[in-house]
């Protein structure tokens, strides 16, 4: 009789042990994203040019109301003009030689199509071009456990044969809980005339 007490006795315990660990303050939840300070000191900024081999600054502050995450930093081609910008500024776009290799690959694949009909077994080395990328870069960055606030300095190298061109330039910035902002610009690499 005096074990049965006890076993109901723990079980109560262990109950309402549960439930007070299941209820939660709502204060202490993260329903905020974290902020990508948009500053005259932060780099890059919109349109701005940098040579191959040279360096792109990172300068950047950001910030969260409970713990910062990471952030991670793209550099992708823009050849296509295709858009990711967070900026109202509007930068003056380059033509790219791709789009005139394309046309003059589509031109070929013309040609050698009409003399493929009688050749179907014959392989078209047009059909497997390799498209030009140009320089990618996709690097994160830890941030320091407990930090709310956090300056961001990186330089970030241009290899001396990246292909010019129009780059679009992504900050991924997150925070503990997972929310995450992005803040993008349109930048070149392009050499001094």
């Amino acid at each position: 009789m005096m074990n049965r007490h006890l076993t109901i006795i723990i079980a109560a315990v262990c109950t309402l042990l549960l439930m007070a660990a299941c209820v939660s303050n709502p204060d202490d939840k993260d329903m905020t994203m974290p902020f990508i300070e948009d500053s005259e000191e932060s780099y890059p900024q919109q349109c701005e040019v940098y040579q191959p081999g040279g360096v792109i600054p990172l300068r950047c502050t950001f910030s969260d109301d409970m713990e910062l995450g990471n952030f991670n930093v793209e550099i992708h081609n823009n050849f296509d003009h295709h858009t990711h910008s967070t900026s109202a500024v509007e930068c003056e776009y380059d033509e790219h030689d791709e789009d005139e290799h394309n046309e003059d690959e589509h031109n070929e694949d013309a040609h050698h199509e009409d003399e493929s009909h009688d050749a179907h077994d014959e392989h078209d080395e047009h059909d497997e071009h390799d498209e030009t990328l140009g320089w990618v870069f996709n690097q994160d960055y830890s941030i320091p456990a407990g930090q709310t606030l956090y300056k961001a300095v990186v330089d970030i190298p241009i290899p001396e044969d990246a292909e010019e061109g129009d780059y679009h330039f992504m900050i991924r910035l997150t925070d503990r809980t997972g929310w995450q902002q992005l803040k993008s610009v349109s930048i070149k690499v392009k050499s001094e005339e």
